[in-house]
């Protein structure tokens, strides 16, 4: 699929198939992440994948809306150094996973973040340093559902010249 096909058709997944997902997909959806644009090419990410089923469970319990990452064959961890950009940035590299996995056939959808009041316990529960900021639980494996949620119409979001 190409990157315009990929970009307009993502969409959130929140129901997967069982299949698992080669270790081989899960690298090049991680390595999309790392080649993301960063404030003054700090690239301040790391990437934690989970397989294991018992401790995607237990992210999933830890979470208020992603019971779902239990089901889920994959969820990355997305992590940032404490730099000053660390939110930009690490949406960025989980943006890039994104339209990555849609790209390769794969479903995702985005869950938790900095501000979540559970992303200290995350980053303790996959031994994530202390000084590191989570930025997303990426839900990744082959979807179950195909969602068409509406979007607003170019036209009213574009502005030429002046809002």
């Amino acid at each position: 699929m190409d990157a315009l096909e990929a970009l307009k058709t993502r969409r959130s997944i929140r129901s997967f198939k069982t299949d698992p997902v080669s270790e081989d997909l899960i690298v090049q959806i991680a390595d999309c992440g790392r080649l993301a644009a960063s404030a003054i090419n700090i690239q301040p990410w790391e990437f934690v994948v989970v397989t294991d089923p018992r401790r995607r469970k237990e992210i999933a319990a830890t979470t208020d809306h992603g019971p779902f990452i239990a089901e889920a064959p994959v969820c990355i961890l997305v992590f940032c150094r404490n730099t000053q950009y660390f939110l930009e940035d690490g949406s960025a590299a989980t943006q890039n996973m994104l339209v990555a996995a849609r790209a390769l056939g794969l479903g995702s959808c985005w869950v938790a973040g900095d501000k979540k009041p559970y992303a200290s316990v995350l980053r303790q529960l996959v031994g994530a340093p202390e000084d590191y900021k989570l930025i997303s639980v990426v839900a990744l494996g082959y979807a179950m559902e195909s969602p068409s949620p509406s979007k607003r119409p170019l036209n009213q979001v574009l502005h030429w010249e002046n809002f």
